[in-house]
Formats: C-alpha cells, sequence, structure tokens
C-alpha cells in the first residue's frame, strides 16, 4: 500500500524554491524560511507567485514530487512531473473502457451511488447530533428523496438519465446544506451551489477544499499508473482530469462538505478572510487559506475502517485506495470497482 506522504503547501507571494543537496529549501526576500528533505514528500502545491530554480524542477522530477499550481479562488492551473509510473497495458484498458458505453455506465452509476449515499448519510448524521439546529421536516423530506434516487439509481441503464439523477440529488442537497451551517449565518450561507466563480463565502471554500482534494487524487491515480484525464463519467475535456473528478465526487460530501461546515461552525474561518473581486468573484486572503491548508492536513491524518478492505487506515490515503482498487478492477483482479461509501 502506498504510504500517506506529505504535501508542502506554498502560500506567500515571492518564495523561493531550490535544490541544496539533497532538501528542498525556501527563502523568502532573501530569508532562509526553512529545508525540508525531499524524500518523503510527495508534492509541492503552490498556491502564491513562487519561483523554482531550473535545477529544483528537474530535482523534483527525478524524485517523483510533482508541482501543482492553484490560483486564488482555488482554481487547477497545471501540474508538473516526472516520469509517468505503472504500465501502457493499464492505460490502453482504461482508453478502451473509457469509449465503452455500457462500462461507462455501469462504473458510472456505482461511483454516483457512492455520492448519493454519501450526501444522505451527511444529512442523517446531522438529524441525529443536531436534530434542535436544523429544518428537521425539510431534512428528513430530502433524505427521502435522495433513498428514492438511489433506488431509481439501481435499475437505470442510461448513462444521461445517471447524469440527470445525479444532477437532482445534488439540488436537493444543496437545497437543505443552509440547514448545516450553525454559525456566521450572515456571512456563511448556501443559497445554491455556484462556481466558476464562487460568488459566495461558503462556496469559495467548497471550492477550493474540493481543489485541493482533487489534485490527492490526481497524485493518486497516477502513482497507480491511471490517466487521470480519461474519466469514466466526465467526459473528456483538454486540461481538465476527468477521472479525478470521477473518484472526487464519492468524497465530495463527508469530506470536503464536513471540513468545511466544521470550518465555519467552529469560526475558525470568519468573514473579514473573505473579498469580493471586481469581477465578482470571491476570493479568500492568505492567513485565511493557511487555516484551511491546516485544517485540511489535520483532517488526512484522522483515520477510519475502509468497508471493502477491512483496514484502519488514515483518511488522507483514501484517495490511493481507491485509486487502487479501480486499478484492479481495470485489470480483471476484482470483480467490480468498490466505491467508498461512508458510514
Amino acid at each position: 500500500m502506498k504510504r500517506l506522504l506529505n504535501t508542502i503547501y506554498i502560500t506567500t507571494d515571492g518564495a523561493y524554491l531550490h535544490k541544496d543537496g539533497e532538501t528542498i529549501t525556501i527563502s523568502v526576500e532573501g530569508e532562509l524560511k526553512t529545508r525540508i528533505p525531499i524524500h518523503g514528500v510527495e508534492s509541492i502545491v503552490c498556491m502564491g507567485r513562487a519561483v523554482f530554480s531550473t535545477p529544483f524542477v528537474g530535482f523534483c522530477a527525478e524524485h517523483g514530487v510533482s508541482i501543482a499550481f492553484i490560483d486564488e479562488k482555488g482554481r487547477f492551473l497545471s501540474r508538473m512531473c516526472g516520469p509517468v509510473s505503472g504500465n501502457v497495458l493499464l492505460r490502453r484498458k482504461q482508453y478502451k473502457l473509457a469509449d465503452d458505453t455500457n462500462f461507462c455506465t455501469e462504473i458510472s452509476k456505482t461511483i454516483i451511488s457512492a455520492k448519493i449515499a454519501n450526501q444522505r448519510a451527511v444529512l442523517l448524521r446531522a438529524i441525529r447530533d443536531h436534530p434542535e439546529k436544523i429544518n428537521l421536516v425539510e431534512m428528513e423530506r430530502v433524505t427521502e428523496r435522495l433513498k428514492t434516487n438511489l433506488s431509481l439509481l439501481a435499475g437505470e441503464r442510461s448513462l444521461d438519465r445517471i447524469r440527470g439523477i445525479e444532477g437532482d440529488s445534488a439540488s436537493l442537497y444543496f437545497s437543505v446544506f443552509d440547514s448545516l451551517i450553525t454559525a456566521q449565518k450572515e456571512s456563511f450561507f448556501m443559497r445554491e451551489r455556484n462556481r466558476r466563480p464562487p460568488t459566495d463565502n461558503m462556496n469559495a471554500l467548497l471550492s477550493f477544499i474540493y481543489t485541493l482534494l482533487t489534485c490527492d487524487i490526481v497524485s493518486a491515480l497516477e502513482s497507480v499508473g491511471l490517466d487521470p484525464q480519461v474519466g469514466f463519467l466526465h467526459r473528456d475535456r483538454p486540461g481538465r482530469p476527468s477521472l479525478a473528478l470521477d473518484i472526487l465526487e464519492e468524497f465530495r460530501p463527508f469530506f470536503a462538505d464536513r471540513l468545511a461546515l466544521s470550518l465555519v461552525n467552529l469560526h475558525q474561518v470568519q468573514s473579514k478572510g473573505f473579498r469580493t473581486t471586481e469581477s465578482g468573484a470571491v476570493v479568500m486572503d492568505d492567513e485565511t487559506r493557511r487555516i484551511v491548508l491546516i485544517a485540511y492536513q489535520k483532517r488526512k491524518q484522522e483515520t477510519l475502517m475502509h468497508p471493502y478492505i477491512n483496514e484502519q487506515i488514515e483518511v488522507g490515503l483514501l484517495p490511493y485506495v481507491q485509486a487502487l482498487l479501480l486499478a484492479r478492477f481495470l485489470r480483471g483482479d476484482v470483480d467490480g470497482y468498490p466505491a467508498y461509501f461512508w458510514r
């Protein structure tokens, strides 16, 4: 099993990264900030206007350390990495199956079933833990509708209708998401899910966490030899990591959404850390991004029982476990892809 490795997040404008022996050296305005041995580092995520020396980029490539770039709105821009791992036969099988409508329909059904079940589990957890803080009647109505959608999904044979059920379920889920926000209601609310760009604080926070998680999933897929760009549910589009977005659907509710809610409800992030640009996009300041990154890393260190492999693992290993299970399924080593259902 792939070991959970560290990710370095660069959030300071003007940071300079270069190689010093076998260490990553980071300086700001000529002042040394830190040295980190490259062994044990998996990736670098750059959110500021950082500078990398040319030898440093080659150094990272040689050691399998990827460098991802994210803009201030939390949008993934690009990723640099070394030689692709895995064998060509697995990717040939992936590409062939991505053109098989029946296969795409069945695996998409599995992934969306996990997403809807996980959305429903988040709402049921809120009903159980905070019945006095939520609109109980509406929440129960939505959980029943989601249950119905799961039943409809089980017998569906059309990929377009599967996407339609997923869209309806997302709309239902976010229609009561605002009830889950129990603090700072004037500054953090959910009227509707919006993005590209997000136009309110809660959507900006969600989009940022989704982007972080997508980067981790891209790394996980590449680590087992899969192509993150070629998906089964999300169709090909230049620059879009479609397969990573497929796997992301399983993780959105219980990982990203619950983390965002905790940050708001526990007052770890506040409205002063967000601003609206001239274009109407809402972005976070450096300090708020730092707070979110710390919380994200702490969340990854928590443990849970994986229902399929029946092992206690760190949350941050989930993308790697799911990528490995997907690769084994495509190779024919297991009978089906076991999507992750949160309990």
